[in-house]
C-alpha cells in the first residue's frame, strides 16, 4: 500500500536512550482475481499516468569508496593491504569450524531458496542466520501472509520450488499445540483464509515450513548445515583481495532453556553480535570456510547487505535522481531515505479483560503519543466488515471462510497487522541504515553488529506497538474483542508481541559490473515499465523472473523537509512489465566468489519497489544457490560468476535453472 501525504508538522525533541511432481493446494479463481486487481488498485494508490522517456542520458553512477589502508605508524591497523576491514578484536581462535563449498549469510527468504537449490544442485552448503529462525519475511519478519503478482498468480508462472514451499507450509501445524481451541491435528490449509493472497499463516508456521523444506533437499548433500542465532561479524580475504576465504560468525546459546526473545531488537542487537558471553548467552565463535583443496562460493541472503556493507563493496543505498539512474520519476540521491520497516504483531478477536490494552498504555515512546497516532489511519477500509482489514492478512481463520473479502471476523480468529498508515516506520530522523561512514565513524567495519541504528529501530518499535494501542481503542467492541498477542501465549514468539526483526522492504542495493552499456549496471524504472521507452532486454542473460507493482512505501523527514522520495513512482501492476532478472544483477564487484541471494541485487530504489516481494526474493535466492552450487562443484578456480558470462556460459547455468523447475522466460 502506498503512502498518504500529511500536513507539515514541525519537530520536537525526543529522547535517545527441484524435480517434484506437485499437486498444488491453490487454485486462484479468476473472480477473485478481478476482485483482488480492483482492490489493489484503491489500496496501492499507484500512479496510472504514463510516462515516456525519449532519449537516453548517459548514466552517471556514483561508487561508494574504500578506505585506504593506514599508514605503518598507526598503532591499529584497521584495513587489509586491498582495504578490508581487519577484525577487532580479531576471530577468536578456538572457532568451530564449517566446511562449506558453499556459505550463506542469512536464514532470509531468499537464504531458504539458496540453500535448497545449492544442496539440491549437489553441493555442501552452510547457512547462518541472526534470528532464532529460519525464513525472513515468513517467520522472524512477522509477514507470514504470501503477497504475489496477480498476473504471476493468474499464469500459475511461479518456481517449482516456490509452490512445492507453499505446500509444505499449507500443511504445517496451524500453532503450536497448546491452542486447545483448535484441533490437535489443525494444519494452515484448514485455518487458511486472508484476503492478500492465497496463503497466510502464523510465523510459527512459516519456520517449520523453513526447516522441513531444508531438511529434504540436505539429502543431495548430506554433509550440509545451518542454523539460527548466529551473527556474521566478518570475513577473511585472499593476498589478492578478489575472493572470500572465510566467513566469521558468533553463535549464542541462552543459559535459560526457557529463554524467550524480548521483541525489542533495539535493545538486543548488541548482545546478539558481541563475540563475548554474557550472562545470557553462552558464545562460541563460528569459521566458515571450503573444505581442503576446494574452493568456496558465498552467498549474501541478509535483507540489509551485511556483507556488502561491512566490506564497503560498491552499492547504493537509498533515492536517486535522475543524473545517477536517468529514471524519469527519480528525484535526487538521498542515502537516508529507504522505503519504511515495519514490525508486524497479532491481533486475535478475544476477550483478555483489558490486559493488553493495559500493557500497551505503558509505552513511554520517545515522540508524543499524539505525534505517533496523527499517521495512523485505515482510509477506506474497515476493520472488520466487507474488505476488511482483519481479514487482508488473516492468519488464522476459525471457520476457513471460502470468501474473504466479505466474511466476517469470528472469535478466534487472528491477523497479522502490517499496514501501511499504521506499523509503518519510514521517518528519517534518524534513518535505520548505517551509510558507509557511519559504520566507520561507529568502529563496526571492525567489530561489526549490524550495521542498523538501534534508535530507529526503537522508534518503529513505539511505533508498532502505539498502533496495536491505538487499533483496540477505536475498533475492539462486545462483538469484537481485540487483544494484541505477546508472550509465550503469541504465534508471534517474543515478549513484546512484535516480530523479532523488522520487515526490511530496502537495504544496500549493489553495483553490478559493466554490463549492458553500464558501467556499473543495475536494473532502472524504464526496464520495467512497459509505458516507457528505453528499456532493456534482459532475456540472454535471464536466470529468473518475477512481476509486481511498483510499490512504495516511502520515507520522510519529521518537519517534511523534503525527501528526496520518488513520490511520483509509484505504478498498478498493468504499468509493469514481466520483469526478467538478469545474472548480472547478482554480481557484485572486486569479489569473485560472492553472489547476492535476496533484496540486494542490483536494481534501483524505483525497482527495488517491485522486486522486494516474497517470489521475487525467493528468485534471486534460487539463481544464487544454482549457481554458486554449479561453480563450486566444477572446482575451476578460473570460474566465477563473471566468467561465466565472459564465457558465454551462461546457456549452460540457464540449462541447469529449467531442469529444476525454474522459469527463466515468460
Amino acid at each position: 500500500m502506498s503512502d498518504q501525504q500529511q500536513q507539515p508538522e514541525p519537530i520536537r525533541d525526543r529522547v535517545e536512550d527441484n524435480a517434484i511432481e506437485l499437486t498444488s493446494v491453490f487454485s486462484p479463481k479468476f473472480g477473485h482475481i478481478l476482485v483482488m486487481l480492483f482492490i489493489g488498485v484503491v489500496i496501492s494508490g499507484a500512479a496510472t499516468r504514463n510516462w515516456q522517456i525519449t532519449s537516453k542520458p548517459k548514466i552517471s553512477i556514483k561508487t561508494t569508496q574504500q578506505p585506504t589502508t593506514p599508514q605503518s605508524n598507526n598503532p591499529q591497523q584497521l584495513y587489509d593491504r586491498n582495504g578490508f576491514p581487519l577484525l577487532n578484536p580479531p576471530a577468536p581462535a578456538d572457532a568451530e569450524i564449517w566446511e562449506c563449498e558453499v556459505a550463506i549469510v542469512g536464514g532470509s527468504l531468499g537464504g531458504v531458496a539458496a540453500a535448497y537449490h545449492s544442496m539440491k544442485t549437489g553441493a555442501t552448503t552452510c547457512l547462518i542466520e541472526l534470528t532464532p529462525m529460519l525464513g525472513g519475511q515468513v517467520s522472524s519478519q512477522g509477514v507470514s501472509a504470501i503477497d504475489e503478482s496477480l498476473l504471476m498468480r493468474y499464469r500459475q508462472q511461479f518456481p517449482l520450488s516456490w509452490t512445492h514451499f507453499k505446500n509444505i507450509i499449507a500443511n504445517q501445524p496451524a500453532l503450536p499445540p497448546k491452542y486447545s481451541y483448535l484441533k490437535p491435528e489443525s494444519v494452515v490449509a484448514d485455518t487458511n483464509s486472508c484476503w492478500v493472497g492465497h496463503l497466510c499463516f502464523t510465523p510459527y508456521s512459516g519456520e517449520l515450513g523453513s526447516e522441513e523444506f531444508l531438511r529434504e533437499s540436505q539429502r543431495s548433500a548430506p554433509k550440509s548445515r545451518w542454523a539460527t542465532q548466529i551473527a556474521f561479524k566478518g570475513a577473511s580475504f585472499n593476498e589478492q583481495g578478489d575472493r572470500i576465504t572465510a566467513i566469521h560468525g558468533v553463535k549464542r546459546t541462552p543459559r535459560d532453556p526457557n529463554y524467550f526473545v524480548k521483541g525489542r531488537l533495539s535493545r538486543e542487537l548488541e548482545q546478539w553480535f558481541n563475540w563475548r558471553s554474557d550472562e545470557v548467552f553462552d558464545k562460541k565463535p563460528i569459521r566458515l570456510q571450503p573444505p581442503a583443496g576446494k574452493q568456496m562460493m558465498v552467498i549474501d541472503s541478509t535483507d540489509t547487505a551485511e556483507l556488502i556493507g561491512w566490506a564497503n563493496l560498491p552499492h547504493r543505498l537509498g533515492s536517486e535522481g535522475f543524473a545517477t539512474t536517468g529514471e524519469v520519476h527519480a528525484v535526487a540521491d538521498n542515502p537516508e531515505c529507504t522505503q519504511a520497516f515495519t514490525f508486524p504483531f497479532v491481533l486475535k478477536i478475544d476477550d483478555d479483560e483489558g490486559r493488553s490494552l493495559k500493557e500497551l498504555r505503558k509505552v513511554e515512546p520517545g515522540f508524543s503519543r499524539e505525534e505517533h497516532r496523527r499517521d495512523y489511519d485505515l482510509g477506506r477500509f474497515p476493520m472488520f466488515e466487507k474488505n476488511s482489514v482483519f481479514n487482508y492478512r488473516r492468519i488464522v481463520s476459525i471457520n476457513r471462510d471460502s470468501n474473504p473479502f466479505i466474511a466476517i471476523p469470528a472469535k478466534g480468529d487472528m491477523s497479522v497487522i502490517n499496514w501501511n498508515r499504521g506499523n509503518d516506520w519510514g521517518i528519517m530522523n534518524p534513518p535505520l541504515i548505517l551509510t558507509d561512514q557511519q559504520i566507520r565513524d561507529s568502529g563496526q567495519q571492525q567489530n561489526w553488529r549490524g550495521g542498523l541504528n538501534t534508535n530507529a529501530l526503537k522508534d518503529g518499535e513505539n511505533h508498532a506497538l502505539l498502533f496495536a494501542e491505538w487499533l483496540i481503542e477505536n475498533y475492539a467492541s462486545s462483538q469484537f474483542p481485540l487483544r494484541m498477542m505477546s508472550g509465550l501465549d503469541s504465534p508471534m514468539p517474543t515478549e513484546s508481541g512484535l516480530s523479532m526483526y523488522p520487515y526490511i522492504r530496502e537495504g544496500r542495493r549493489i553495483l553490478g559490473r559493466r554490463a549492458y552499456e553500464q558501467e556499473e549496471f543495475m536494473m532502472r524504472e524504464q526496464d520495467i515499465r512497459n509505458d516507457m521507452e528505453g528499456g532493456r532486454n534482459f532475456s540472454s542473460t535471464s536466470i529468473g523472473i518475477t512481476h509486481y507493482a511498483i510499490d512504495m512505501h516511502g520515507c520522510r523527514y519529521r518537519n517534511w523537509e523534503p525527501s528526496k522520495s520518488p513520490s511520483s513512482a509509484p505504478a498498478n501492476e498493468d504499468k509493469v512489465r514481466p520483469i526478467i532478472i538478469p545474472f548480472e544483477s547478482l554480481i557484485p564487484q572486486r569479489i569473485d566468489n560472492l553472489l547476492i541471494g535476496g533484496k540486494a541485487i542490483a536494481v534501483s530504489h524505483i525497482v527495488n519497489g517491485a522486486t522486494r516481494i516474497h517470489v521475487g526474493e525467493w528468485s534471486a535466492g534460487i539463481a544464487a544457490g544454482v549457481a554458486a552450487a554449479w561453480i563450486s562443484l566444477q572446482n575451476d578456480a578460473s570460474l566465477t560468476p563473471q566468467a561465466i558470462l565472459d564465457r558465454g556460459e551462461i546457456g549452460q547455468l540457464q540449462d541447469i535453472l529449467r531442469s529444476q523447475g525454474v522459469p527463466i522466460e515468460w
